[in-house]
C-alpha cells in the first residue's frame, strides 16, 4: 500500500482496472463452467483458466484495498 492519499486520477485508474480485472474474471467463470458442463472436459484447460481466475481474485482484492482508506488504529 501508499504512504500517500491517492488522487483523483489515481482513484479513476484502478476503479478502471478493477472494472476490467471483474468483466474478466465473471468471463472466466462462465467459460469454466460451459466447459465442465460440456463434455469431455479439457481438464488442463480448466486447471489452468480456474487458476487465471484466482490470480484475477488477488489481483481484484490489492485493488480495491488501495480504494479502502487506512483507518487508524
Amino acid at each position: 500500500m501508499s504512504l500517500h492519499p491517492l488522487n483523483a486520477s489515481e482513484i479513476s485508474d484502478i476503479r478502471s482496472q478493477l472494472n476490467e480485472l471483474q468483466i474478466e474474471h465473471r468471463d472466466l467463470d462462465l467459460v469454466i463452467g460451459h466447459l465442465i458442463e460440456a463434455p469431455p472436459a479439457d481438464e488442463l484447460l480448466i486447471r489452468r483458466l480456474k487458476k487465471r481466475k484466482l490470480v484475477l481474485k488477488d489481483k481484484i482484492l490489492q485493488l480495491e484495498q488501495l480504494l479502502v482508506p487506512d483507518i487508524p488504529a
